[in-house]
């Protein structure tokens, strides 16, 4: 398991062995060669939006000029805000156009 900082949720963000498989199973364009990018939209995000799909989550993107000609790392983290704060990643991806979900942080 691997441990990502994230200072938006004031925490670490796990990803399992499970969801790295996952990711780079049905998102090979993302994992392995990208997960340098992964830590960093984790940790600088130019946006946070709330999960239209699931309530305890939240999409995570950036901009990269340079991955694929231009476009978003968007990762997705649920948490767990019972007795023990916990935060995990369910899936990530590259996209050129986000999703309409609500924002929640904006770079400024």
């Amino acid at each position: 398991m691997s441990r990502f900082p994230c200072p938006y949720l004031k925490g670490e963000v796990e990803l399992t062995e499970e969801r790295e498989f996952h990711i780079s199973e049905r998102h090979p364009d993302l994992l392995p060669e990208h997960r340098k990018r992964v830590a960093e939209t984790l940790s600088d995000p130019d946006q946070v939006r709330r999960s239209v799909r699931f309530g305890s989550a939240k999409l995570f993107s950036r901009w990269y000029t340079e991955v694929q000609k231009g476009k978003h790392v968007v990762v997705i983290v649920v948490s767990e805000l019972a007795a023990a704060e916990r935060h995990w990643i369910i899936t990530a991806y590259i996209t050129r156009v986000l999703a309409e979900e609500d924002v929640e942080w904006r770079r400024n």
